[in-house]
């Protein structure tokens, strides 16, 4: 059975790129029918934040994913980390390091003088002598000192690091006795059963250390997939500006969990020239050995086209229960339908849609200056009358095709084009030249609105 996990540390915010992750992970072992596990990585005690680890939960809750189990917290795990260090002490594949701070750095402003890889070196791996007073030491595991290491990665392929170049003994237990990223890493995902490990390819440098922790406590390896980077349009690493921002922003800002999983999905991986994936689609489709290898380009364009989508798409019982968020109620409105058929095609977010909602519903207060002197030339005020005395004597208008009528009634009579009509209205209406159809905004204020709009906006050309 499949076994995936996605263990944040919450020392920040949930980003766009660690999502994805998670998504991928979720979905590999959903496929698979298998276990996807949430580890919240808190063993930084100084860097840690309750409100960032509840803001991991809250955004899973959002999206609808369902991790099995309960949520595991290192920050709880520090005996079982502590035996496992004695362990390894005991079989004699760790050792406690005495060298001081000022001694280490000293070795290594050689080793940078001479051109050298900054290292341990290896001073205490052996030692059998007096440790020196007053140094509380570190734990250092016995890494191989030569030899290649092969990260067997499901999306790059085969990586080979040599040990002498990248490695030496490095540390698994501060002074203190916490333990540290790489050693919790590889024993949490051991005994948690984790086999398959879906993670960024900033991981990829960590693997033969975690891979060397699993050896030395001889643990079966995990099955590794390094996913690549979400870079912005120039192919640089993601910003705050260009879209890392806190995943529950994007709800603020008006996503749906449809549309920003579908987005996050196709970073980096694909089904043919398919683009809108529903979730039951990515669970039949989704397979990590189809990520692609190189970073991904983070594109607003393509994730305000999928939102559009899903808001065009989606029924409007359920769009009114989601605007309900942004403070629009039209739950038990009467013209619900209306509103939502009129507007919906115009948004790309809920939040437009909100704002669209609002403007329609609620009657200008100022007018653009721009709209004003073009829609207030010739005859416009004429028409504008013209056309309010036809609403006002009309006792059946319900219908968006109901003001239409009235619309087309008065520019025949006064044998003017639809302009004539349609600005000077506009504005009455919204307070500017742009919006929805004007017979959808006038069946949906209603007859008594619409003719207050237009007299509010006549008493202002007047003055």
């Amino acid at each position: 059975m499949t076994v995936t996990r996605f263990a944040p540390s919450p020392t920040g915010y949930l980003h766009i790129g660690g999502l994805r992750t998670a998504l991928f992970s979720y979905l590999w072992a959903k496929v698979n029918g298998g276990k996807f596990v949430l580890r919240i990585e808190d063993t930084d005690e100084k860097r840690n934040s309750k409100e960032a680890a509840q803001a991991i939960v809250d955004a899973f809750a959002w999206l609808g994913f369902e991790h099995d189990g309960e949520i595991t917290y290192q920050s709880q795990r520090k005996e079982i980390y502590a035996k496992y260090v004695q362990q390894l002490l005991d079989e004699g594949k760790a050792y406690k390091c005495y060298m001081s701070r000022e001694e280490l750095d000293e070795i290594r402003e050689q080793q940078e003088a001479n051109n050298e890889r900054r290292r341990y070196n290896g001073k205490y791996r052996n030692f059998e002598g007096t440790p020196p007073e007053g140094v509380e030491p570190v734990i250092r595991i016995k890494a191989p000192e030569s030899g290649t290491i092969v990260v067997h990665d499901g999306i790059k392929g085969d990586v080979s690091f040599e040990a002498q170049d990248i490695l030496d003994d490095f540390i698994i237990a501060r002074s203190d006795g916490a333990a540290t990223y790489n050693f919790v890493v590889a024993i949490d995902d051991a005994l948690m059963g984790i086999n398959e490990v879906v993670r960024g390819d900033d991981h990829l440098s960590n693997t033969p250390k975690q891979m060397i922790v699993y050896e030395a406590l001889g643990f079966d390896l995990p099955k590794f997939y390094h996913v690549p980077m979400i870079h912005n349009e120039n192919g640089k690493k993601l910003s705050k500006r260009d879209g890392a921002t806190d995943v529950m922003e994007y709800k603020a800002m008006g996503y749906t969990p449809e549309s920003l999983l579908n987005f996050l999905v196709r970073l980096g991986w694909s089904h043919g020239d398919q683009e809108i994936f529903s979730m039951d689609e990515m669970l039949k489709l989704f397979n990590p050995k189809d990520i692609n290898k190189s970073a991904s380009i983070y594109n607003t364009e393509k994730l305000n086209w999928l939102s559009a989508h899903y808001i065009k798409n989606m029924p409007n019982d359920d769009l009114a229960v989601l605007l309900e968020e942004y403070g629009i109620m039209l739950t038990s409105h009467d013209k619900k339908e209306i509103v939502l058929d009129a507007l919906k095609e115009r948004a790309k977010t809920l939040k437009e849609l909100a704002d669209l909602v609002n403007e329609v519903l609620t009657a200008p207060i100022e007018y653009e200056e721009k709209a004003m002197k073009k829609a207030f030339k010739g005859n416009a005020l004429e028409v504008l009358t013209a056309f309010a005395d036809k609403v006002n004597a009309s006792i059946e208008l319900h219908l968006p095709s109901d003001y239409h009528t009235l619309m087309e009634a008065t520019i025949t009579e006064l044998e003017v084009g639809f302009g004539k009509i349609g600005q000077p209205l506009r504005v009455a209406l919204l307070g500017k030249l742009s919006g929805p159809g004007l017979d959808d905004v006038m069946a949906i204020i209603g007859k008594d609105e619409t003719l207050l709009r237009i007299e509010n906006l006549k008493k202002v050309v007047e003055e």
